[in-house]
């Protein structure tokens, strides 16, 4: 497990990195004393510990650009102010931590965030059980129900697949940037093109229905997956 550390206060990021050594012997720990030089960095981590209050680029800024980056990262704020916690929401943060940081919420708030990282990265492949068949999610452009099968369509050369599955055992596997935008179909929000108020178009040329009673929480989903670093073809 890869994680970083990123705190101005030198004194802070040595007692986080002890904490982690401690508990995760395993793990390969970074430390940076500035988002900006995170950043700079351009690797890629399951967790960080990122301060809010720095100078310069400060923590929620250099989150936002993390997530642009890579979504699957699991964020977990370090604050002095309490106000900050609704802001580190907007993110998509796993967790804020308060300074002092206690050690024992520190060990909770680890063990956590690695179960998560763990999970997030399961979420990116689609085992599928009946082919013995694994694909990668960000193949993937929209699964379609066809009585008891189902037809995944995927991007690129390759070709769909028919499998017999249930659409509700496929969406629990699917990351979030997977969308039931109607009971036929699940669509990757990383491929829309366009959408209207019965229906979705893809980059493919392919359009998918759009149920009426799902598209105000689809809009609200697709705007989200944006601001997290989402790409729109719209």
């Amino acid at each position: 497990m890869d994680i970083a550390v990123v705190d101005d206060e030198k004194v802070i990021r040595g007692y986080l990195c002890e904490l982690i050594k401690k508990q995760k012997p395993g793990s390969r720990v970074e430390t940076y004393g500035s988002g900006g030089e995170l950043l700079a960095s351009e690797r890629e981590f399951d967790i960080v510990f990122l301060d809010i209050q720095m100078d310069g680029i400060n923590g929620l800024e250099t989150a936002k650009q993390l997530r642009q980056k890579r979504d699957e990262t699991v964020l977990i704020f370090i604050t002095g102010i309490k106000e900050y916690v609704f802001d580190a929401l907007d993110l998509y943060a796993f967790q804020y931590l308060l300074k002092p940081v206690d050690e024992k919420k520190f060990t909770e708030v680890l063990n956590r965030a690695e179960k998560e990282a763990g999970r997030k990265r399961e979420r990116r492949s689609l085992f599928i059980k009946t082919r013995n068949l694994t694909l990668d999610q960000a193949d993937i452009l929209y699964i379609e129900s066809r009585g008891k099968k189902v037809e995944i369509h995927t991007a690129g050369e390759k070709e769909s697949i028919e499998i017999y599955a249930a659409m509700e055992e496929l969406e629990e596997q699917l990351g979030k940037e997977f969308y039931r935008c109607h009971r036929s179909y699940i669509v990757n929000m990383e491929y829309i093109k366009e959408y209207g108020s019965d229906s979705i178009s893809l980059t493919n040329g392919d359009r998918v229905y759009l149920a009426k009673k799902k598209y105000g929480g689809f809009v609200k989903a697709y705007m989200w997956h944006l601001q997290s670093g989402g790409v729109s073809s719209v």
